[in-house]
């Protein structure tokens, strides 16, 4: 079963970005680095999906020549 827990830093910027005023500098800056964390935080999930993809296929082949 996969954990889709979404981390801590990612909630802290979305509670400091709910605080600030619409279209104000500090709601674009927070904007930026939310969208960097989240930009981040789904490669890795798509690094380690695309890790065990290959690691299935290995036992599968691995038990095919056996």
């Amino acid at each position: 079963m996969q954990n889709n827990t979404i981390p801590q830093d990612i909630i802290k910027i979305q509670k400091k970005l709910a605080l600030f005023e619409k279209d104000s500098r500090n709601y674009k800056k927070y904007t930026k680095i939310l969208a960097k964390h989240i930009k981040t935080y789904t490669m890795k999930k798509r690094v380690n999906a695309h890790i065990k993809t290959i690691e299935s296929i290995e036992k599968i082949s691995q038990e095919e020549s056996k």
